[in-house]
C-alpha cells in the first residue's frame, strides 16, 4: 500500500472519528441531565420530607391588587403562525442541488482518472 492510500484513510478514519465525537458531545447534556440527590426525580437517595402543600404557590401578600387585569385596547396581529417560510426552503433545496451537483462532478472525474485508457488489440 503507497503512502497516499495509507494518509487517506488515516485521514477518513480520523474525521469519522471527530464525527463521532461531535455528535456525542452534542447529545450529551441531555443524556446526562438528571436532578440533584434530594429532589426528586431518578437520583434521589432519600427525598427531603416535604410539607403538605409544598408545590402551591406561596399567599399573596396583604393589600396586593387581585383585580381585573387591564387587557390591550389594540388587537395583537400574528404576522408568522408557525413552520418555515418558502424563501427558506427553497434556499435548502438549492444549496442542496449545487451540492449534489459538486459530489457528483467529482466523483466522476475521480473515476475517470483511475480507468485504463483502451488499447486496440493488434
Amino acid at each position: 500500500m503507497n503512502l497516499i492510500r495509507y494518509t487517506r484513510r488515516l485521514a477518513a478514519a480520523l474525521a469519522a472519528l471527530a464525527g463521532a465525537l461531535l455528535a456525542f458531545a452534542a447529545a450529551a447534556p441531555a443524556a446526562f441531565a438528571s436532578l440533584p440527590p434530594g429532589h426528586g426525580g431518578p437520583t434521589a437517595i432519600t427525598p427531603l420530607p416535604r410539607p403538605p402543600g409544598w408545590n402551591k404557590h406561596p399567599p399573596l401578600p396583604p393589600g396586593h391588587f387581585t383585580g381585573p387585569v387591564h387587557s390591550a385596547t389594540v388587537p395583537a396581529h400574528t404576522v408568522i403562525i408557525g413552520g418555515m417560510p418558502g424563501w427558506q426552503i427553497a434556499l435548502i433545496a438549492i444549496a442542496a442541488a449545487l451540492v449534489a451537483a459538486t459530489v457528483a462532478v467529482l466523483v466522476d472525474r475521480a473515476w475517470t482518472t483511475r480507468r485504463k485508457p483502451a488499447t486496440a488489440a493488434a
